[in-house]
């Protein structure tokens, strides 16, 4: 058993507490476009063509992000598969979304070595102080969200830039 694996088995009784917080494949010019063009896409070729299956159709029928499933590596396929250009190469930007950790809840910030979110972060922007304290680096990360997931304690979480 992998040290991930013992921490995940020790807190999976704890329910994932998340708000709903729409996070869009960041390959478009403006949110408005979803409402306007994503909500009569009946074939979502978006969610079908994402290499890590992490993109869900909303309740309104539009495509976000589920950060819970894995992370986006940019692959640029949502954008080429989209049918009415909501989703644009010409647009591609880091996810609109900012990173944190809860000090509260992160293993490390309480004295339990754990690099569960390095270990998988791609563009190395979590760092260490010390043995513990993992500190994301705001001007290295790109909101791929593969830190999310893999997180033991549920202790880092993803918001949009304008709730923050």
């Amino acid at each position: 058993m992998e040290r991930r694996e013992l921490f995940s088995s020790l807190f999976s009784s704890k329910k994932k507490e998340t708000k709903q917080t729409l996070i869009r494949p960041p390959y478009y010019e403006d949110g408005s476009s979803f409402d306007k063009e994503c909500i009569n896409c009946i074939e979502t070729p978006c969610i079908t063509f994402c290499e890590e299956n992490i993109i869900i159709k909303n309740e309104d029928n539009t495509p976000v992000i589920d950060f819970i499933l894995g992370g986006c590596t940019y692959c640029d396929e949502c954008a080429n598969a989209c049918p009415n250009d909501v989703l644009d190469l010409e647009y591609k930007k880091n996810i609109d979304a900012i990173i944190e950790i809860n000090m509260l809840e992160c293993l490390a910030w309480n004295q339990t070595m754990c690099f569960s979110c390095k270990d998988p972060c791609l563009d190395d922007a979590i760092h260490f102080f010390g043995m513990f304290k993992p500190v994301i680096q705001d001007d290295t990360c790109t909101s791929c969200g593969f830190c999310i997931s893999v997180c033991p304690t549920n202790a880092i979480t993803i918001k949009k830039k304008e709730e923050v």
